[in-house]
């Protein structure tokens, strides 16, 4: 995944806004990545892996993990929503 991929689809919120968000405003929590433009509290899907890149920002190394294709992380989501796991926020009227 690149940093201009969208992490959270609900919201649209890309990797590297997460990064940054990480970086200048070091949450002390990963539910504070919220605030980074509501990354995380539509469907749920991205919950996973919004906690792995907090771990990551926390570790000495800092290395963020790999996370799948773009194609291959919506097929995911897509199966999640599908099998009842979460409901992404309405669009529109």
């Amino acid at each position: 995944m690149e940093p201009n991929d969208e992490l959270c689809l609900c919201f649209h919120v890309t990797r590297r806004k997460l990064v940054n968000f990480l970086r200048v405003e070091q949450p002390k929590r990963a539910s504070q990545l919220s605030e980074c433009f509501g990354a995380g509290t539509g469907c749920g899907w991205c919950r996973p892996f919004l906690n792995q890149m907090f771990e990551d920002a926390c570790s000495a190394d800092g290395v963020t993990s790999d996370l799948p294709t773009p194609e291959d992380y919506a097929r995911m989501r897509a199966r999640y929503i599908r099998d009842g796991h979460g409901t992404p926020p309405r669009r529109g009227p």
